[in-house]
């Protein structure tokens, strides 16, 4: 199939997922899509959000219809690095035999994951960046497609350890759902308290979600995108000689380069769903909110003032 075609029946295929999964999950059009884009783009997503807003069953649901294997870990301060990675086991021969922890799957919940102390937030870098683990100096390769989808309770933050900036960095998303309208909460009220539950159809296959996303490395870029993006995610960066007066007041911290190549990669995967065979600015500034929100560090002065990450990135695009 030629990738003119794929990208048409990638368009195609988007759609029907989106059906589907709305069977089950009522709005949050705009999650499911930021969170379908950086599954098309072999990224990770933080999914921010209060509780009871179905970030486990959206995450489930995006499981089943995508045909991967699916487990979810309950991030609490007990938890240790051995209880998501696996552990070596002395066997009755007297062997060592490793056991695969929860982390062997294609889609990682980890839930609440602000909830557990940095070491075991650690244990989750290698698997993010490398797709694989390493016990006892060996090193386990992780099946693909791979992918970390994590919550964050932005209120209750006592006892919670706030990831840091170079595992917040892994993220190619930071979500934020918002609470549903009046109608969509009618609708999920009497959707949940009756006695049916809806079934959801497989529409991919994993070997098929790993050509999706050769499919969009492949997609051509035009220079003056790729130079938008790396322009975009410099003027975040105070301590250049170029950095804007605005910059300077509101920002302590700008985005890395990790942020540049993921806002050319969103913008490949936004074109391809939107049935494009190559993007365009507009793809960027698409994409931008979700790849920028968690790698800006405002200062004192904007939290003093009431401007949000939101009103910053706003204002640069």
């Amino acid at each position: 199939m030629s990738d003119v075609s794929a990208i048409k029946d990638l368009v195609t295929k988007h759609q029907n997922l989106k059906k589907e999964i709305s069977k089950v999950i009522v709005g949050q059009h705009e999650v499911i899509d930021q969170i379908l884009l950086s599954i098309y783009s072999g990224g990770h997503s933080l999914l921010i959000g209060v509780p009871g807003l179905a970030k486990t069953l959206m995450v489930n649901t995006i499981a089943q219809t995508l045909g991967l294997n699916f487990k979810r870990i309950q991030f609490t301060p007990d938890l240790m690095p051995s209880d998501i990675l696996g552990s070596e086991v002395l066997d009755q021969n007297r062997n060592f035999k490793f056991f695969k922890g929860p982390i062997f799957s294609n889609i990682i919940l980890a839930d609440e994951i602000n909830r557990t102390p940095p070491k075991t937030q650690a244990a989750l870098l290698e698997a993010m960046q490398e797709r694989s683990v390493t016990i006892a100096g060996k090193q386990y390769k992780l099946e693909l497609p791979y992918f970390v989808l994590a919550t964050q309770n932005p209120i209750e933050q006592e006892g919670t350890y706030p990831l840091p900036e170079a595992q917040l960095d892994r993220f190619m998303f930071a979500i934020e759902l918002k609470y549903p309208t009046i109608e969509e909460e009618i609708l999920i009220t009497k959707a949940t308290t009756n006695d049916e539950s809806s079934q959801v159809n497989t529409l991919f296959s994993a070997e098929e979600i790993l050509q999706v996303q050769h499919l969009v490395r492949r997609i051509p870029v035009p220079d003056n995108v790729v130079e938008y993006a790396v322009k975009l995610v410099n003027s975040t960066r105070r301590n250049l000689p170029t950095a804007s007066d605005y910059v300077k007041q509101y920002i302590d911290w700008g985005a890395g380069p990790r942020a540049s190549q993921n806002l050319v990669l969103g913008a490949k995967a936004h074109a391809a769903i939107s049935g494009k065979f190559s993007p365009d600015i507009e793809d960027v500034k698409s994409v931008a909110m979700g790849i920028l929100r968690h790698r800006i560090i405002k200062n004192y002065k904007a939290e003093a003032e009431g401007i949000s990450k939101e009103d910053i990135i706003n204002t640069l695009l």
